[in-house]
Parts: structure tokens; sequence; C-alpha cells
């Protein structure tokens, strides 16, 4: 039995720190708006452990992100501005917004991936969750990391990574870079082809160096990680552990690995944001590959797969008699802190999602709109960050060891203007539809764009956008861009700077 319809002027699907930053701005300017979170927690990465926030340059970052880091700063009861923070801080300056904002959000409600999306030509008039709940709107954001409202609504993304030759450019498509000790033995049995390969690792490549293909850059989880004895829980070995995932480890160690084995970054005096800091580390290179179009059971499997690996690596770390007793006394002391995540057992519910579906517009950001090659006259924000691609996966190179592909990692002379067109789809696509996350950009430009500041920016960008087509014809690419420049700037959004 169906539940009843709602209506509301803006629903916006996707409960991450962009999905909320575009409720408050939405609110704000006076609409009935409605998130709509597939989990039961918001804020996506900000609130999940990515504490050590990607923040490229301070000068590019304004409006209601600019908010966000001044709130955590309040918390800390520190003055100015605050880019390391512990999780549980993070959602609670969320909560203070939906709080303030009078924001309904709808936790545990995922689109039906079947028929979920009702349109009337270019219009989407309601979407419906698997529950059988129904929510009609006027304008829908879509602000998840999958992109699961726009991939279902007819319009055009890709997955994967473009070829150099598609856009001029020089990061994308396969792109080898070795983060792995020389000389691993690529074969279960050390010199022996007949053994076969270790697992994920491939034969070769897949092709010559700057082809597409529609690979992605792994995924893993943001530890919050502490030290503190009195709030400390050992990460244990886990049920279905599997040495044999470890094999790139044990012989990247004997082949003098000595560091790098997760990042130990500090958002406090004894809680870290640990992300992957090496070839071989936390990511779970090659096993997301199939993630961005998965079901959601498939996407599950690959989620505790992911869950598996990373528990079993940092047990690893810490206690397989195969790593030095040295490496071993580093990463010890570090458990999973007690007065996190207490809803999952004190370990982040959110997958790093770095990249899944890309929209492609009429206008696409490639790596010449990020290096400020090519004008951008209709900016609603910036990114600065270094265009940034975490590793796709292992092969056996020309030498016959194991080495890395796909990681690239280029900083940025200046912040750079992101364009309003790259959020909304083709009109004759979709009319009533923004996508400030899974933007229209190729994999090289969106290895920069990919931060949680920038999503937030492009969030609050979203919402004042569909704000003036809300009071005017209701067609998102018909926004007067003058008059959303006025609007963002009254909400001090960065959409230009002097450098």
């Amino acid at each position: 039995m169906k539940l009843q319809k709602k209506q509301y002027d803006l629903v916006i699907y996707g409960g991450t720190a962009a999905g909320i930053a575009a409720a408050v701005q939405a609110k704000r300017m006076g609409k009935n708006v409605i998130v709509i979170e597939p989990s039961h927690r918001i804020g996506g990465l900000t609130s999940g452990g990515l504490g050590d926030t990607d923040i490229g340059m301070e000068q590019a970052v304004g409006g209601l992100a600019l908010e966000f880091y001044e709130r955590i700063a309040r918390k800390y009861a520190q003055e100015g501005t605050r880019w390391l923070f512990e999780p549980k801080v993070a959602l609670e300056v969320l909560q203070d917004w939906v709080t303030e904002n009078d924001i309904e959000v709808a936790y545990g409600e995922r689109l039906e991936l079947t028929n979920g999306v009702t349109k009337q030509g270019s219009t989407i008039v309601s979407i419906q969750m698997e529950s059988g709940s129904i929510f009609e709107g006027q304008i829908f954001i879509d602000a998840s990391y999958e992109g699961d409202l726009m991939g279902n609504s007819d319009v055009s993304y890709f997955v994967g990574r473009e070829s150099n030759s598609m856009y001029g450019e020089t990061l994308n498509g396969i792109h080898p870079g070795n983060e792995l000790p020389g000389g691993i033995d690529p074969y279960v049995v050390k010199g022996v082809p007949s053994s076969g390969l270790l697992l994920r690792v491939q034969p070769d490549r897949g092709g010559s160096i700057g082809d597409g293909d529609n690979k992605l850059q792994a995924y893993n989880f943001r530890m919050c990680l502490t030290n503190c004895p009195d709030n400390r829980l050992e990460i244990e070995k886990p049920e279905g552990y599997n040495e044999a995932d470890y094999e790139i480890l044990f012989r990247a160690i004997e082949q003098g690995q000595a560091s790098k084995f997760f990042k130990l970054n500090k958002v406090s005096t004894d809680k870290t944001d640990s992300n992957n800091n090496s070839g071989i580390s936390t990511d779970y290179n090659g096993m997301n590959h199939s993630y961005a179009e998965a079901d959601y059971r498939a996407r599950e499997q690959m989620y505790q797969a992911h869950l598996l690996y990373q528990q079993g690596y940092v047990w690893t770390i810490q206690n397989h008699p195969r790593v030095p007793e040295d490496i071993r006394a580093i990463y010890k002391p570090w458990g999973l802190p007690l007065d996190e995540f207490i809803e999952s057992g004190h370990w982040t519910p959110q997958l790093y999602v770095r990249e899944s579906r890309r929209m492609i517009s009429d206008y696409v950001v490639t790596e010449h709109v990020v290096r400020r090659e090519q004008q951008v006259p209709d900016s609603i924000g910036m990114g600065s960050f270094a265009m940034d691609s975490h590793h796709t996966q292992y092969y056996v190179n020309e030498e016959g060891h194991v080495s890395t592909e796909g990681g690239f990692y280029v900083k940025l002379d200046a912040p750079y203007p992101i364009s309003y067109r790259a959020i909304v789809p083709k009109q004759t696509e979709c009319s009533n539809l923004i996508v400030p996350v899974c933007v229209s950009a190729t994999h090289a430009a969106y290895g920069s764009i990919r931060m949680e500041p920038v999503f937030m920016i492009l969030g609050q960008s979203a919402a004042a956008a569909a704000v003036l087509a809300l009071n005017a014809d209701g067609v998102v690419q018909h926004v007067q861009y003058e008059q959303l420049r006025a609007a963002l700037v009254q909400e001090n959004q960065v959409m230009y700077t002097d450098n």
C-alpha cells in the first residue's frame, strides 16, 4: 500500500553536506523543502570521518561552506575558521542547521531504482522510494554521491575515465604512477606464473596510456581513530579475514616499505582522520568498478567487502607476524573512539565514494578550466584543491612486477571558477533537476572538484538557482545568471578571486 504523497517546492535527494547546505539556502529564501537521506545520518563524509578538510585555498571558500567551518571553530571555543574536526562535532553543526531552519529530513528512504522517477516530458513530477513514499516537487536537487536520481532521470552521464584525446587533456584515462616499492613479484608462488596472480592484480593495465575506460578510482573509509586508552576500542581481526588479500602488503614490506601504511592526521588532541597513504594502504584498489550503476544489493556486498578488507588491513598492520615489530608498534596504540559513530559500532557508516556517475551536460568542466586556461563567465563558486585521483587498479608492469595505476596529484596555482552550466542537465533531458555533486566534469577535473567544501558551495548555489527558477518559469536552464550572481553575492559566495 502506497503512502501518502507529499508536495514540496524543492526536493533534495541526499543529505550530504551539499544537500543540507542546499536545504538551508532554500529555507532562508522562503521555500518549502525536504531532504531525503537514504541512510540514518546526515552529512555524508563531512560527518563521516573526513575531518581533515581538503580545503585547497581558503580564499576560495565563502557562503554557507565558510559558515560551516566558522561554526566548527565556535564548537571548539575558537575564533575564525577551523578545518580540522571530529565527526560528532560536524554532525552537531549540521543538526544545528537543520533545527534552526526547521528543515524536514526523511531518513532511511532510498530511491526506487526501477521506475522510481516519474516525468512528464523533460520535467520530473515525483520520485518514489522503496518504501512506497512518493515525493512531489517543482524542482529536484540530486546531492547524492552516487547520482542515483540524476542517473534514473534520463540524464546523460559518464562512469569511468575519458580518454585524454576526448577533451585534449593530460591526466585522464589510463595513468600509470607507481606508488609501490620496486620488485614486487605478482605471482602467488614467487617466480611461478602458473601459480596465478595475487588477488586484485590484473595481467596488464588494460590499454595504452591515456586510453579511456569505465574503471573508478578506489574507495575506502575515512577512519576516525584515537590513542586515548579510556576512549578506545581495539580493531579486532574481522570474521572472514583472508590473509591472501594482504600479500601485496607483506611483499611491499619485504621490498623496503617502512611507513605510509595509513595516515594518522590529527583532527583533535587524540583523534585522527586516517586515510589511504600509499600504493598499499586502506584503499581497496580495483574492487569498486561496478559500484556506480549497481543495485543496492550489489553495492551492499561491495560495502561489506571494503569493510572486511580495511578492518583486516588495520588488524594486519597492528598484529600480523609478517609485519615487523617496529611498524606494528607505531600503529598499535590506535583504535576506534567510543564517543564516535555509536549507532554503527564506532566505525563510520559512510563509504568514501570518491567518484561515481558524472553528468554530461551542454558544458563539461575539463582540466583546461581547472588550470584556468578557459574563461568561465557564469561562476557559482570556486574549486582550489589539487587534481587528485586515487589508484584504480594493480597490474603487472613491463618489468613483470606489481604496479599501481590511476593515481595522480597535481597542485594548482590559484582557485578556478565553476560554471552554473556544469550543474544543470541538458534542457531536453531534464528541465527541473540540479546536480551539485555528480557534476558535469571529466575524471581529471572532478579530481579537484570532488571536495566537501566545494560540494557545500555548489549545493548552496544550486538551491539559490532553484529558488530563482521557482519564482520564474520553473526551468533551471532559464535562470538568468546576473540574478543568480546577485543572490550569491548577497550570501557571501565567492565566485571569483583576484589571482
